[in-house]
């Protein structure tokens, strides 16, 4: 990585002064666009409007290169600069993602509506305050700066950041910065991996009264592999976890069932650990196909979603920004915590995944969340994180120190998971 120059925490604080005052002009702005994302809630791959509004907003300022349908369908790309430093210099790359899919039948009962928001407003509130900056010329950072915001469809189903690793959309990113709406501001929380595994029994079907013995009973594949699941529970460890659902049952009772399907997902703390987990399953779901004497296919549909890699250097500077605003950060004690595919976006790039108060208790995936994030008392503390966010941006853009810092502890923490645990006993992980 290319060597940055040194810039004096007073210089710092200017370029951070600044970052308020542009993300408060376009407040009003802002809010119609949560607004008009929360009041279309779309599902994952399918949030056409979400993307046609982003690209609109950003469109609207021509210091931008907007890219619609960006690798996908509903994925945007839009990019500032570079700006500053020396003509032919690499620049350095600061990502800022947002979500805008929906859950089913409860709307933005997750808050992507201000996800969408908080990565629009620090990208804009970070060159806002470059932008204002002309004299002195140490005010600027070291290097040539690069802004880019990526709109990323399908994080509650499907994987929308998977695809664009893949597709190469995070290659030349140096640190990337997104926030989650929650009960509370935490800087870290350290999501588990996820996979999500789709099993269909095939029998043969008979009536159930006259002939039984001819059929062969899909429906009883099901209910063993789902009682064989519940007890295996007492043999995992603490903080594993796997739940699901019997998506199809048979249609009748006096027709013995020729089909039935089960949806389970299977979470560990390390993604390192999903392969056991995986195994003990479908153990489960093959042994019930062979004592029922059903066949059974066993998919994973989707794709895993890794834990997400702790970075103590972003955690303690956006820490220290956001307590400078007025956030105030709880000590959370349960560490376990749902799953993302932002956990995918940390083994590749530096990044950090806070959670904000939104000035309510209700908890996620209620319809009592869907009408907090769309309310207007919302609107204060999203603000607040984007402000927190772009100011911790300007910290790794503007002190070579803390830069590196932050690249050895990635390359040290990406290195130590995918070796995994010295003791097999150890606590694994994996996505939802």
């Amino acid at each position: 990585m290319m060597a940055l120059g040194s810039q004096s925490r007073e210089n710092r604080m200017h370029l951070k002064h600044n970052i308020g005052p542009c993300i408060d002009t376009i407040q009003d702005k802002l809010f119609i666009l949560s607004q008009d994302i929360w009041r279309c809630p779309e599902l994952a791959y399918g949030e056409k409007q979400s993307h046609d509004r982003l690209v609109r907003f950003l469109s609207d300022d021509n210091l931008w290169e907007v890219e619609s349908h960006y690798k996908l369908p509903t994925a945007v790309r839009a990019t500032w600069g570079p700006f500053g430093g020396k003509d032919g210099d690499r620049a350095l790359n600061v990502g800022f993602l947002c979500e805008y899919d929906a859950l089913p039948g409860i709307g933005h009962a997750c808050g992507h509506n201000l996800i969408a928001e908080v990565g629009v407003a620090a990208a804009l509130g970070l060159t806002g305050a470059l932008g204002l900056v002309r004299e002195p010329p140490d005010c600027l950072p070291p290097l040539r700066v690069k802004v880019t915001v990526l709109g990323t469809p399908a994080e509650e189903d499907g994987g929308g950041k998977v695809d664009l690793i893949l597709a190469g959309a995070f290659e030349d990113m140096d640190v990337v910065f997104m926030a989650h709406p929650a009960q509370q501001d935490v800087a870290f929380l350290p999501c588990v991996s996820i996979t999500d595994v789709t099993v269909k029994y095939h029998g043969k079907v008979s009536h159930s009264a006259a002939y039984p013995w001819e059929g062969v009973n899909a429906l009883d594949a099901a209910v063993l592999a789902y009682n064989s699941l519940s007890v295996l529970r007492q043999q995992l460890k603490p903080d594993w976890r796997l739940h699901g659902i019997i998506k199809h049952g048979g249609v009748k009772p006096n027709i013995i069932p020729a089909y039935t399907e089960l949806e389970y997902y299977l979470r560990t703390p390390l993604v390192t650990d999903l392969s056991d987990l995986k195994a003990k399953a479908e153990a489960c779901f093959r042994s019930a196909a062979m004592a029922t004497g059903c066949q059974v296919e066993i998919t994973y549909p989707n794709h895993t979603y890794s834990n997400i890699l702790p970075n103590t250097t972003l955690a303690q500077l956006y820490e220290e920004n956001g307590r400078a605003l007025g956030i105030e950060f709880v000590e959370v004690q349960n560490n376990f915590s749902g799953s993302t595919d932002f956990g995918n976006v940390s083994f590749v790039v530096p990044g950090i995944h806070p959670f904000f108060y939104i000035g309510t208790d209700a908890l996620n995936h209620t319809e009592e969340y869907t009408a907090a994030a769309g309310a207007e008392k919302a609107q204060f503390y999203t603000l607040r994180t984007a402000k927190a966010l772009a100011m911790t941006a300007v910290d790794v853009l503007c002190c070579p120190e803390l830069f590196h810092k932050m690249r050895e502890e990635f390359s040290e923490a990406k290195l130590k998971q995918e070796q995994g645990p010295k003791d097999k006993d150890t606590t694994g992980s994996t996505h939802s």
